[in-house]
């Protein structure tokens, strides 16, 4: 089994370091908080106390942090991954960030003799826990097919896009799903309320029909509740929406949809509830 490096141990990650764990793999990290890690330290992760060390001798190096200038910092600023992986080491970016950055990564990696991928997830903070996130791969495909092992540790729909940023733009297709469907849940939800019906009789009613859809039957309920605890936060979904108008805008494509799911996200974070999870949108209804 692997050798591998792990950065960016939060919500997902920690998670997803749990079952390489459990699949056989030695799991080393690296976190800015080490009492937040303590818990898989005390499971057997190897805290190592810089960037550096985490990746050096590792067979293969996986990232998931927050935002593209946190990609950025972990893989080019002196004495990181760049600097500190041997060369053939699988360097594997999980975090949802620019599909451009993920070439650069990709060519700049490559010309050190590094094997890139880009390989974002889906499947929310439960799938990471069960391990069944949905994985999403960019890079060259011998590549993809050699860490296909490793992937199985996290997830158990791997699918390989294309060349480097096809598996960011696959994520971002993904996210641009997310917010016209929850969207609508949210409109459905504030519709339903207005004209004086259970919300929770809706949502039983609409769950098994033409409406159902994951975001429904796992965030409806959430809403209802009021329950916004962060599986995922509103503010790192909002950087995906920007991340995938951008790309669109690029193309000349116009995709209204995601701009006013946008338009009404930024609202939110600006009153200061970047820090709840999506489903945080209905606030923007209420």
């Amino acid at each position: 089994m692997a050798k591998i490096g792990f950065i960016g141990v939060g919500i997902m990650g920690k998670s997803m370091v749990r079952n390489l764990m459990k699949n056989g793999h030695q799991v080393y990290i690296y976190a800015r908080n080490k009492a937040k890690v303590e818990d898989v330290v005390s499971e057997g992760a190897v805290l190592c106390d810089t960037i550096g060390q985490c990746a050096a001798g590792r067979d293969a190096v996986i990232t998931i942090v927050g935002y593209p200038a946190d990609v950025r910092e972990v893989y080019f600023e002196a004495g990181n991954i760049f600097d500190s992986a041997d060369p053939g080491t699988y360097l594997i970016d999980m975090t949802t960030s620019s599909p451009t950055l993920a070439k650069e990564l990709y060519e700049k990696g490559k010309a050190k003799g590094f094997r890139v991928m880009d390989a974002p997830v889906t499947g929310g903070d439960s799938g990471a826990k069960a391990g069944t996130l949905s994985i999403l791969v960019g890079g060259d495909k011998e590549d993809y097919e050699a860490c296909y092992n490793i992937f199985e540790g996290m997830g158990t729909n791997i699918n390989y896009h294309g060349a480097a940023g096809c598996g960011q733009h696959a994520k971002l297709a993904n996210q641009i799903i997310i917010a016209g469907t929850l969207s609508g849940v949210c409109e459905a939800l504030a519709y339903a309320k207005a004209k004086g019906l259970n919300a929770d009789t809706v949502l039983k009613s609409v769950s098994t029909g033409a409406a159902g859809s994951s975001q429904l039957s796992k965030l409806g309920p959430k809403i209802v509740a009021g329950d916004f605890a962060p599986g995922f936060f509103m503010k790192h979904f909002i950087k995906d929406m920007r991340l995938a108008d951008e790309e669109a805008l690029a193309d000349n494509l116009t995709l209204e949809v995601l701009e006013t799911a946008l338009k009404n996200y930024l609202v939110l974070e600006e009153q200061g509830l970047g820090d709840l999870r999506n489903q945080a949108l209905i606030k923007h209804y209420e």
